[in-house]
């Protein structure tokens, strides 16, 4: 395999070289973010330099804070529901009686009359 860059076109690395490199790159992400404001740009470079630190550590920062904190546990949407309206107090309902449950209709020849 040929490398380009530091080392000439015409210079081949053996296999483990390749892989070692792959694997140091391949542990490092890279992002690139375009189309970004020139306001959210110029708070960053202040943010980072009163951190002292580059537009770059500081966005690994934000981005670290950000996203490094485990996402809350959701609940079930009634235990949710509950817990919103706690601080509002309870309401006891009436439940309205309820009658035995009726014989069903019977559909027999002699009750037809027939």
């Amino acid at each position: 395999m040929t490398i380009l860059g530091d080392v000439s076109q015409t210079e081949t690395l053996p296999p483990c070289a390749v892989t070692a490199i792959s694997d140091i790159i391949g542990g490092m992400a890279a992002i690139t973010i375009r189309q970004l404001d020139e306001n959210i740009k110029s708070r960053l470079r202040l943010r980072a330099a009163h951190h002292g630190r580059s537009m770059e550590a500081e966005a690994r920062e934000i981005l670290r804070s950000a996203l490094g904190a485990a996402l809350p546990v959701k609940g079930n949407l009634a235990e949710r529901i509950r817990q919103r309206f706690a601080p509002l107090g309870g309401v006891e309902l009436r439940l309205p009686r309820r009658d035995p449950i009726r014989k069903p209709p019977e559909f027999t020849q002699d009750r037809l009359g027939k």
